[in-house]
């Protein structure tokens, strides 16, 4: 039974994961609640305006308590750390992802992709990694897990630039702007460069399906009974993709989602075909 706290922070938090979640096995889609609740939680208080600074310092000291043991009573570290144990987590990947966590307090911009390849491990590609413990992939399944998380990762940045901007952040590196001739990505700059956005956007969404690829690639190592859910979520990523590809500036004006009938319209597909 899942706790109805973790409901909750996972249906509130994203609408792609938690309706793509629903169609793992009973005993895979608790565990993905406990993950996606633990992780959704650290992030929602860098990502609240004004940021939850002391709030998310305290989740953390929590956490390490947690892990030594002690019963914290909050329920979203509680189970993680309870998942972490059981599925044989590495402990520098829930480090590593604090620490992502962390920069989004102290860190606006990255000079270049290996700076932002830094962020991305830990922000992403280690919940990849946490992923494919929790379906008991086998190790050779790991790259091509931490591909997937960065990809994902990856649209998110391009849907969401204008509220990253609220927030004080440039996901895209810096020297990239300057070869296409951006002097930032607000709205103002993108409509008043707007050919040089457009060739921006999709050079970035190139990256991504470049990593999206190489995820595709490794589903081969995702039993049937895994792959439906995991295949939806990343055809909601990629129709996201087209989406935003065929009209960069679409970012400024509304939040390029999937709906709940394409989500599930896309499970029931694949269902079909996987």
């Amino acid at each position: 039974m899942i706790d109805r706290t973790l409901y909750t922070i996972f249906k509130h938090g994203s609408k792609t994961y938690f309706y793509s979640t629903l169609f793992f096995p009973p005993a895979v889609k608790e565990d993905v609640f406990a993950l996606y609740s633990f992780v959704r939680t650290a992030d929602d208080y860098v990502d609240a305006v004004p940021q939850q600074v002391e709030e998310f310092s305290a989740f953390v000291d929590r956490y390490a308590s947690a892990r030594e043991g002690e019963t914290t009573g909050d329920v979203a570290i509680d189970s993680f750390v309870d998942l972490a144990g059981r599925k044989r987590f590495d402990p520098a990947w829930t480090d590593a992802f604090l620490h992502s966590m962390e920069k989004d307090i102290t860190v606006g911009s990255y000079r270049t992709i290996h700076d932002l390849e830094v962020y991305l491990y830990g922000s992403s590609e280690v919940i990849g990694l946490m992923m494919a413990q929790i379906l008991d992939l086998a190790p050779e399944s790991h790259a091509a897990a931490r591909n997937l998380g960065r990809a994902m990762q990856y649209i998110n940045f391009i849907r969401d630039i204008p509220e990253d901007l609220i927030l004080g952040r440039t996901y895209f590196p810096r020297e990239e702007l300057d070869r296409f001739g951006l002097d930032d990505l607000s709205e103002t700059a993108a409509l008043r460069n707007r050919d040089y956005f457009a060739a921006f956007v999709r050079f970035q969404l190139g990256r991504y399906r470049e990593w999206q690829e190489q995820a595709e690639a490794g589903f081969g190592w995702i039993p049937r009974r895994y792959l439906i859910p995991i295949r939806t979520a990343s055809d909601m990523y990629r129709w996201t993709a087209m989406t935003i590809g065929r009209d960069p500036a679409v970012v400024y004006r509304r939040k390029v989602k999937p709906s709940v009938m394409r989500i599930v319209s896309g499970a029931t597909y694949n269902t079909l075909r996987t």
